[in-house]
């Protein structure tokens, strides 16, 4: 779910290797054209750091070895909120409608994305949440569930504002409207436990949940 590329290009300004990965060969292709510029004029001392960028499924990342990632993130879409591409890509996330569908999606990437990251390494992943028939949809929160019962426990939850509807939600007109508008996402920062902390008390499932 590597989108249009942002991470790889901040990972290369960073000087951080990174695998960038995306069922979508558009999404792919425009992050390697953004990823397309000179930083030795910037950095004499520039070091190339390897970024690999493929094709593929982030539900399956045969590409990327067990316990070899530091760490991954990710801004998924949001079951059939915002559409990812121009035409119809089989298995893109985007075009799930159904809430448990999409919930149970992430449930398998959520548990690859636990066999790659090294223990003691994150998982950051920034959801959203949606309105149906006026009703809010907690779709984060249900992602949020699904990624402890990976087997990740939640180091935070920061809630991201959406600054760009701000004026919009202060404007609201309260009698057209009986809802409120959605201006926050939630940037969960999740952690694979070492295995030290796997096998002390550091892991109750009263607190974290269990490990499907």
């Amino acid at each position: 779910m590597v989108g249009s590329g942002t991470t790889l290009v901040e990972c290369r300004l960073l000087k951080r290797r990174a695998i960038g990965v995306d069922i979508n060969p558009e999404a792919v292709m425009v992050a390697r054209d953004r990823l397309n510029f000179d930083l030795g004029l910037l950095d004499s001392d520039f070091v190339e750091p390897e970024i690999r960028t493929y094709v593929g499924d982030a539900r399956t990342l045969d590409r990327v070895p067990d316990s070899s990632v530091d760490l991954i993130a990710t801004h998924p879409p949001y079951a059939s909120i915002v559409s990812y591409s121009n035409h119809r890509v089989p298995g893109d996330l985007s075009s799930i409608r159904r809430i448990d569908e999409f919930v149970g999606e992430m449930l398998v990437f959520a548990r690859e994305a636990f066999r790659v990251v090294r223990p003691g390494r994150h998982c950051a992943i920034l959801m959203g949440d949606t309105r149906r028939h006026r009703h809010y949809v907690p779709i984060a929160a249900r992602v949020m569930m699904a990624f402890l019962e990976a087997g990740f426990v939640l180091r935070e939850d920061i809630t991201k504002l959406q600054w760009n509807m701000k004026s919009t939600r202060e404007s609201w007109a309260g009698k057209k409207y009986d809802f409120l508008l959605l201006a926050h996402e939630h940037l969960f920062v999740f952690r694979k436990l070492s295995e030290a902390e796997s096998g002390s008390d550091f892991k109750d499932s009263n607190w974290w949940g269990s490990r499907g």
